[in-house]
């Protein structure tokens, strides 16, 4: 009798301790298959995770998964990985060679995306994009960023003779219909037919007004794809008096500005483009991508009545941190900058207005509470 109790015992025993090293195991790495319309959001909620952490333990470089596929937990506990180790598959940060050489150098903390650390550095996201060779959004922690134009030794940008960014306006319980003060830059006359280097925070629309261009002869001179730029580039500017009209002139093929006064926007959804006018004289034009076919953009006239500089974005499926420069217009449907795609002049969203970042920001500091939005079929 006594013998049957120390074997039950010591199964007891035996069984407590496998209990332990099972949970032990559990909490050091577990083990998810993913099913039918899960995406990592949703998976890494599910075990108190972040979408980094998923991403990292299993040598993932995108959101994409598939059903059935078998996902490591890592332990929501544990210590991030140092941020000397790379993964394999990390792309090479290889600065362009006309960066000044005076750029400086910052090392990606988790949890950092390019449009925040450009904000740290009061440089644009896409000149940073453009001055490390990346092709999309993607950075890990532990990464080494060139941030062009800023001193290696003091980390901070030096001063350039450039025109600084307004604040935004503070939101009002009543939008406020007044125009925004007129842009401090002043064209200087048309010299153009050199070149020009490009200062921190300036874009092809301010180059082309010191110049007197049009930013897109400048866009057509370069070969360039988009308006993306970086400090230190080298733009030839043609020459006002002999640039020829280019296709993307915004006065080429725009459409009769919509009735009304003042500045407005124009979204025409069957051209997937938005157009700036102030009175009947378009300011400026840019490919969007607008609503999919099962979220569209509604037609309609509306106005700009809540406007962030940086916001997060959620809905069925996805979370968008610090989406960059904000005008919501009508509910929840806004104009915003894009970061996570530039497939522009396809529809490709929820409903919203995505439109390239730098184009974004240029209509951000343009308009202003109470600008009207006219979308068009």
């Amino acid at each position: 009798m006594r013998t049957s109790i120390r074997f039950l015992l010591a199964g007891v025993v035996a069984v407590g301790l496998l209990l332990a090293l099972a949970q032990t195991a559990r909490a050091e790495a577990r083990v998810h298959i993913v099913a039918p319309g899960e995406n990592l959001f949703r998976i890494s909620l599910k075990y108190g995770v972040t979408v980094e952490a998923v991403q990292a333990a299993n040598g993932l470089t995108s959101n994409l998964i598939y059903v059935g596929q078998v996902l490591i937990i890592p332990d929501p506990g544990a210590p991030p990985a140092p941020v000397e180790t790379q993964p394999a598959s990390a792309p090479p940060s290889a600065a362009p060679s006309s960066a000044p050489p005076a750029d400086g150098v910052h090392i990606v903390q988790p949890g950092e995306t390019l449009f925040r650390i450009g904000l740290k550095y009061n440089v644009s996201w896409t000149a940073i994009q453009a001055a490390n060779g990346l092709v999309g959004t993607n950075i890990y922690a532990g990464q080494r960023l060139i941030i062009p134009g800023v001193s290696a030794n003091t980390g901070q940008t030096p001063p350039v003779e450039a025109t600084p960014t307004p604040p935004p306006a503070a939101p009002t319980d009543t939008p406020a219909l007044t125009d925004t003060p007129a842009p401090t830059d002043t064209p200087a006359p048309a010299t153009g037919g050199g070149v020009h280097i490009v200062q921190p925070g300036e874009t092809l629309f301010k180059i082309g007004l010191k110049y007197n261009v049009s930013w897109t002869a400048i866009q057509a001179a370069n070969g360039l794809a988009d308006t993306r730029i970086y400090a230190g580039q080298r733009l030839t500017v043609p020459d006002a008096a002999s640039a020829p009209p280019t296709a993307s002139d915004p006065a080429a093929s725009s459409p009769p500005p919509p009735s009304g006064e003042g500045k407005r926007f124009l979204v025409d959804l069957s051209e997937q483009r938005l157009y700036a006018y102030e009175g009947d004289t378009l300011v400026r034009t840019t490919l969007v991508s607008t609503g999919l076919w099962q979220y569209p953009t509604p037609p309609g006239t509306y106005y700009v009545y809540l406007r962030y500089t940086a916001a997060n974005m959620r809905g069925p499926g996805y979370f968008l941190p610090d989406v960059p420069y904000v005008m919501y217009f009508y509910q929840s449907y806004g104009l915003h900058g894009t970061y996570w795609h530039s497939n522009f002049g396809t529809p490709m969203s929820h409903g919203c207005v995505n439109m390239p970042t730098a184009e974004a920001e240029w209509a951000y500091y343009w308009s202003d509470y109470g600008t009207p939005v006219i979308v068009q079929p």
